[in-house]
């Protein structure tokens, strides 16, 4: 998987919100695998400025309690990975989906440190 530094992703970010093409004309332009991408940065440039580009050097650690509740409202509602990611400030969207896998397999302790 292709690593994106932050400053590419936020010379990407500004040309989608300048209007200098769509997701699908700037992933083509600047060589990103899915355009997705694209929609995953702006969101997160939108909602937590430049540090939602940024790769986290720390280790985030969410609490059992926050995990089980992030998992359990995406199985209870129709909302995207990345817009309970948005609304539950977390950046990593695939974290939740990584939590809500862990959980289907095997259950609630799947989710403890």
């Amino acid at each position: 998987m292709v690593k994106y530094d932050f400053e590419f992703k936020k010379k990407v970010v500004l040309a989608y919100l300048k209007g200098e093409g769509g997701r699908n004309f700037l992933a083509e332009k600047y060589g990103i695998a899915s355009s997705q991408h694209i929609i995953e940065w702006v969101n997160n440039y939108n909602k937590f400025g430049d540090d939602g580009l940024k790769r986290s050097r720390k280790k985030e650690s969410y609490s059992f309690e926050k995990k089980l509740s992030v998992v359990e409202l995406y199985l209870s509602s129709e909302i995207s990975y990345q817009d309970l990611a948005l609304q539950e400030g977390i950046t990593n969207p695939s974290m939740i989906a990584n939590w809500v896998n862990r959980f289907r397999a095997a259950g609630p302790d799947a989710l403890r440190s």
